[in-house]
């Protein structure tokens, strides 16, 4: 490989590294035209493993934005980010795949008791398909695969810290 070729793939896995943690902030923070600027034209996310909806980026933006206001604090922690770089379908060398860990802790809208502990916490799998743009790399599809959750006990108020 020439030094060409390994400062191109370098400054692509910076490229997608940032990416992802994008679309973490766009989330956390709620801004919703942040994240759907992070799909290509024809991206689409998959929630359905964690109770939410599929469906293009502009679709599930607005379920997000809607879902979103029961978690006034939200806080994705994305790790263990393993990359591949050609390996969708008819490839022509502009596509990748990221797949990470998450754990994501969040607040119940209502439940502030004096505390910002997070009383509801999920974690599990992203599976992100990337693909190089004329605007750069951008999603071309996401999927949550949820593992596991912890949430309040039906009738009991969360435990103030």
């Amino acid at each position: 490989m020439t030094q060409r070729v390994e400062l191109a793939t370098v400054m692509d896995r910076f490229a997608l590294d940032g990416l992802v943690t994008e679309y973490a902030v766009a989330v956390d923070d709620g801004d919703w035209e942040a994240y759907r600027r992070l799909f290509a034209p024809d991206g689409r996310a998959d929630y359905r493993s964690a109770g939410g909806i599929e469906g293009g980026a502009d679709e599930v933006a607005g379920w997000l934005a809607q879902s979103m206001e029961l978690f006034p604090m939200r806080q994705h922690l994305i790790v263990n980010r393993r990359l591949r770089f050609g390996s969708l379908d008819q490839d022509t060398g502009d596509t990748a795949r990221v797949q990470a860990d998450y754990i994501n802790p969040m607040r119940f809208a209502g439940h502030d008791g004096g505390s910002t502990a997070p009383d509801f916490v999920c974690g599990g799998r992203y599976a992100f398909e990337l693909v190089r743009t004329d605007l750069g790399w951008r999603l071309r599809e996401v999927v949550v695969q949820e593992k596991w959750r912890r949430a309040p006990q039906p009738g009991r108020e969360p435990a103030a810290t």
